[in-house]
């Protein structure tokens, strides 16, 4: 029976059999919680540049859905998991994980302990690795050596490279600067008409489009990168006086940097479906993908912060005292699964039918 090794830069080594796409990867070792949602996890743009260890021991037991995709392709550079489902159900018609895998030249790699690695990386924090069929001492001084992903510009990767008009009759346009996360399109499609825009889009392009208020996306990467200062941020600070804006996830932290305030990386990072959140005295279990948070004692000029991880005491939320500006970690889903965070898209409408006041 082949082998297949997970071999991590503190020089430890984990032991399983190889699935999908049969090539080395390195990449960042991050945890996800949710008891499902492998398929969002995996072609999530976030995602990008991680290998993701899922924490419920039986994965694939479903196979894939077309209506379950966040983007074309999976964005991960590999996944590992306790049990890998040769034979999903037949509910999507029979698809499986590992044909998806095999599809976008990703590897996989099952049978390992996952208890055991996500204790070390709690412990530890995020770790680089890789997915090897074989390895030696080398492999891990490479490792080591080896640049994080992160100092990439992922959002620029993964972003639109053009702008798309989505004129879908509901009568209030707004924009959305696409630094990984078009997928939020389909809730802003129930309320709004949208036009996206690339991540670099200067903010005179974006006046010109005559939107009423801009959403910044979520995506992968550090928000600080020299590459989104330069161009993301730079808008945002120009259009921080002329429209309401809201930011999630990596859009939340470039949000916060363009106003004055600082992000920091987290030790592990949060991934998966089942965050909780407090958010206007009340607790909501939240769906989420990042590995930067923005420093609760430098939100930024105006800028407090108004929701809080209850597992963790980090920043979620961060909104202007005077200003319709706000941000958060999660992605608010008008879905049937997660429709109660919705709310706060329709914040965003009020505050965009209202303009500048």
């Amino acid at each position: 029976m082949a082998k297949s090794y997970l071999v991590l830069e503190d020089g430890s080594v984990f032991e399983g059999e190889p699935f999908g796409h049969k090539g080395p990867v390195a990449g960042e070792v991050v945890f996800s919680t949710g008891m499902s949602g492998y398929q969002e996890s995996i072609t999530d743009p976030s995602s990008k540049g991680q290998i993701i260890v899922m924490t419920y021991p039986l994965i694939g037991n479903y196979g894939i859905s077309d209506d379950y995709f966040m983007s074309e392709h999976v964005q991960a550079k590999g996944l590992v998991v306790r049990d890998y489902c040769k034979e999903p159900s037949p509910m999507y018609g029979g698809r499986t994980l590992e044909d998806l895998l095999k599809k976008d030249k990703v590897p996989g790699i099952t049978g390992i302990d996952t208890r055991e690695l996500v204790r070390k990386i709690r412990s530890s924090g995020t770790l680089r690795g890789m997915i090897t069929s074989e390895y030696t001492e080398q492999t891990i001084k490479e490792l080591k050596r080896s640049p994080f992903p992160s100092e990439s510009n992922l959002a620029g990767e993964v972003s639109c490279k053009k702008i798309e008009k989505h004129d879908l009759g509901k009568g209030l346009k707004i924009g959305l600067i696409d630094c990984g996360g078009k997928s939020i399109l389909k809730d802003l499609g129930q309320r709004f008409d949208v036009v996206v825009f690339p991540y670099d889009t200067p903010a005179d392009i974006i006046i010109e489009n005559k939107v009423k208020g801009v959403v910044v996306s979520a995506g992968p990467g550090d928000p600080s990168h020299p590459a989104l200062r330069k161009t993301t941020v730079k808008t945002i600070s120009e259009l921080s006086s002329v429209m309401p804006m809201f930011g999630t996830s990596l859009g939340g932290q470039l949000i916060a940097i363009a106003m004055g305030g600082k992000t920091y990386k987290m030790k592990f990072g949060h991934h998966g479906s089942n965050q909780p959140v407090k958010c206007e005295g009340k607790v909501y279990i939240t769906s989420q993908n990042h590995c930067y948070a923005i420093d609760e004692n430098s939100p930024g000029n105006d800028m407090i912060s108004d929701q809080m991880n209850v597992n963790d005491g980090s920043v979620e939320g961060i909104k202007h005292k005077k200003l319709p500006i706000f941000t958060t970690e999660y992605q608010p889903a008008a879905s049937i699964e997660l429709w109660d965070t919705s709310f706060l898209y329709d914040k965003f409408a009020k505050a965009a039918k209202e303009g500048r006041k």
